[in-house]
């Protein structure tokens, strides 16, 4: 055959070779307004670092008070105290959202960190659990803020950046929630564990719980200048027109930039009926299961971690227990801002959400066994230095582990469940509606859940049931709604990975004359 024969047959057989798609390259991530996200984080930080203070020295603060007949008895009045907050921050936290879909993001979170001060101070210098009960039903009214930060994070991000931005929410409570408990742990009654600076100190002598509150407050304070000072409105009014896209923007940019498509016309806020689509509310059931599951757990751990051994709990003090809640704070940085926001832009906030839930059920199941290990401390006591030792480190590295687990699981599950509420409002004027519907069911969550874990705890300790109505009882509750919301995830669409408000809407187009 010649070379003029073959040449055609290469050219076809060339012509039909597949060329294989090449994938398509991420956008660049647009800088992060760090200008706005730093005071926006220190006006954060205070709610969790005020929340969790009080669980190293809640169980001794009741004691205290000596309202509870028994020791076992603590566990109920504790879930008095978190639901009260609960009932509260439920009855005004969808008051919050909407204010400040109208006010503006910035004086609302003024009015919530003013009041978070207050009620701090105020906390310190209970002395009484009628006194205590009533604080706490007052700090829920100003803890709303939670969802109107979410809204603002919202608005200074752009596709390229959300993952992370909103990240940085579920971090700063995670961190705030490590020194918080350590606060709490380490100057809860300073007269006793800190003698050489305040043995003789009379304030701190009558008001043993008055310095972690004081320093709480001053967390607060801190929030509250940085918030009037540095913090500017995130609000875009519905009047205003619109800036240009932010893709591709840098830090000097500005922040609030939004896609080119979006109109100078007045944005009509949404209905709570209009909002509440089938998808949002299969979400917010989820979302609630997920909720009252490390709920139920995460303010029983500060109680089974106080009981007695006997009874199934670990029998530490107060130092350890804050040691315990805060030094999981350590690995958090890394999840929160390398490992979720890698795993979000190349699989997705479903596939982390799911993650996030598998991450649970180990934990949960395992977690009521160390009380073995601690039985077996506390009946080796006076026996050999060394054993006891090693069964201590033993337990602490377990302890650990598991912290871990809790603290990835609950950072991969909380972080994408806020974002798949943010990505379903259709329009950015509806973002602090959603966000507060969302806070307003966690709330609800939280008003029964202290109390079913606190209730149940207290009854299974008091009976001599076998396994699992014994001290596992809660903790295998907590797997069994776990598992229910992980199977109740895979009806979930892959569309709640996308951001609506700035996806294309449809526009109808009128017929021609002709």
């Amino acid at each position: 055959m010649s070379q003029s024969d073959s040449a055609p047959s290469d050219a076809r057989s060339q012509q039909v070779a597949p060329v294989e798609p090449e994938e398509p390259e991420l956008p660049k991530e647009t800088p992060l307004p760090w200008k706005q996200i730093v005071p926006l984080v220190a006006m954060r930080l205070a709610e969790p670092i005020n929340f969790t203070l009080i669980l190293p020295f809640l169980y001794k603060m009741i004691e205290d008070f000596g309202v509870a007949e028994t020791p076992k008895d603590i566990s109920y009045y504790a879930s008095m105290m978190f639901m009260s907050f609960s009932i509260s921050q439920a009855m005004t936290v969808m008051y919050w959202g909407r204010l400040s879909d109208r006010i503006g993001r910035r004086p609302v979170l003024i009015a919530g960190l003013i009041g978070t001060l207050a009620v701090s101070i105020l906390f310190g210098v209970c002395k009484t659990f009628p006194m205590a009960l009533l604080v706490r039903l007052v700090a829920g009214v100003f803890a709303g803020n939670a969802a109107v930060m979410k809204s603002a994070m919202a608005e200074i991000a752009d596709d390229t950046n959300r993952s992370r931005m909103m990240a940085l929410l579920p971090l700063t409570w995670n961190v705030g929630s490590m020194l918080g408990s350590g606060v709490g742990g380490i100057f809860s009654n300073p007269a006793q564990q800190l003698p050489g600076l305040f043995g003789n100190n009379k304030l701190f002598i009558f008001f043993p719980y008055l310095l972690p509150c004081l320093i709480g407050s001053t967390v607060a304070a801190v929030g509250l200048v940085a918030g009037i000072l540095n913090f500017k409105e995130t609000l875009i009014r519905p009047t205003q027109p619109a800036p240009e896209a932010n893709v591709g923007s840098t830090e000097s940019s500005p922040l609030l930039a939004q896609p080119a498509t979006t109109s100078a016309v007045p944005v009509k806020q949404n209905s709570i009926r209009s909002l509440l689509t089938p998808l949002v509310l299969r979400v917010m059931i989820t979302n609630a299961f997920m909720c009252l599951a490390y709920t139920m757990c995460d303010q029983l751990y500060p109680i089974f971690a106080a009981t007695d051994p006997r009874d199934g709990g670990l029998g530490l003090d107060p130092r350890s227990i804050g040691f315990s809640l805060g030094v999981e704070g350590i690995v958090v940085v890394y999840i929160q801002l390398v490992v979720y926001p890698r795993l979000e832009r190349k699989y997705g906030v479903l596939y982390c959400y799911r993650r996030g839930l598998s991450f649970a059920i180990p934990y949960l199941v395992s977690m009521p066994f160390l009380s073995i290990i601690a039985l077996h401390l506390q009946n080796q006591a006076g026996t050999s230095a060394t054993s006891m030792l090693i069964e201590k480190i033993v337990m602490w590295t377990i302890l650990m582990f598991l912290m871990t687990m809790r603290i990835t699981s609950s950072v991969m599950a909380f972080t994408s469940i806020n974002m798949m509420i943010t990505n379903m409002a259709p329009t950015r004027a509806d973002l602090g509606l959603m966000n507060g519907t969302q806070q307003l069911a966690m709330s609800m969550v939280r008003i029964f859940a202290p109390i079913v874990s606190g209730s149940l705890w207290s009854w299974s300790i008091k009976h001599s049931f076998p396994f699992p109505f014994n001290s596992h009882l809660v903790w295998m509750l907590s797997t069994v709604l776990i598992v229910i919301v992980l199977k109740l995830s895979y009806r979930i669409p892959e569309s709640v990975n996308k951001f609506a408000a700035d996806q294309p809407k449809p526009v109808a187009i009128a017929e021609s004359d002709e």
